[in-house]
């Protein structure tokens, strides 16, 4: 089934606009300039949305743990499905760099996708994962919480970019339904 919406995660306002948890934004904001769609704030959908042809973007407006308001509202307007979503989010469990997809499985502690399941009671979406690294395993001591809210650094961001890349490089099969074909090409893709 082909992808009809496309929803980045992150947080709104200045302060967090270069964080790790917004990963899902600068993903979408990268996919919007490549479309030359804008996205516009909607208040009815509790966020800004833009679209290209059949396609439409959604950054939430509302904080990560509310992300399920604003999906929820585009989904019932459009009438889009659960598994014709694909949800963009910061991956706590895929080294800097890394980019994963999948449709279903858990939320892994994730507030964004928690509340985006709840609100569609299912967690059969589809997810691309954009690694940014845990602070274990980065050898930091950080909080998980004070760490999804700082910058990474300078190495660590340039990663997730490329990881961004990899992304955007499979959205033609991503949005023309070619699912296994682009999780295929963007699993292999180092």
């Amino acid at each position: 089934m082909a992808i009809k919406l496309i929803v980045g995660l992150g947080n709104v306002g200045a302060e967090y606009e270069a964080t790790r948890h917004n990963a899902g934004f600068w993903f979408v904001d990268a996919y919007a300039h490549d479309l030359g769609a804008q996205l516009k704030t909607e208040k009815g959908f509790f966020g800004r949305v833009g679209k290209a042809g059949g396609l439409l973007l959604l950054e939430p407006g509302t904080f990560m743990n509310r992300s399920g308001q604003a999906v929820l509202a585009v989904a019932t307007f459009y009438k889009i499905l659960p598994d014709e979503i694909l949800v963009v989010h910061d991956e706590l469990d895929l080294p800097p760099g890394a980019a994963k997809m999948k449709k279903g499985g858990g939320v892994a502690g994730h507030n964004g996708l928690k509340d985006i399941q709840a609100r569609l009671a299912t967690p059969d979406f589809w997810r691309l994962r954009l690694g940014i690294g845990h602070p274990r395993e980065l050898g930091l001591a950080q909080d998980v919480g004070d760490f999804v809210l700082h910058k990474p650094s300078r190495e660590d961001n340039k990663l997730i970019d490329e990881a961004i890349e990899r992304g955007l490089s499979v959205m033609g099969d991503i949005v023309a339904g070619n699912m296994e074909l682009a999780v295929k090409n963007l699993h292999s893709k180092k």
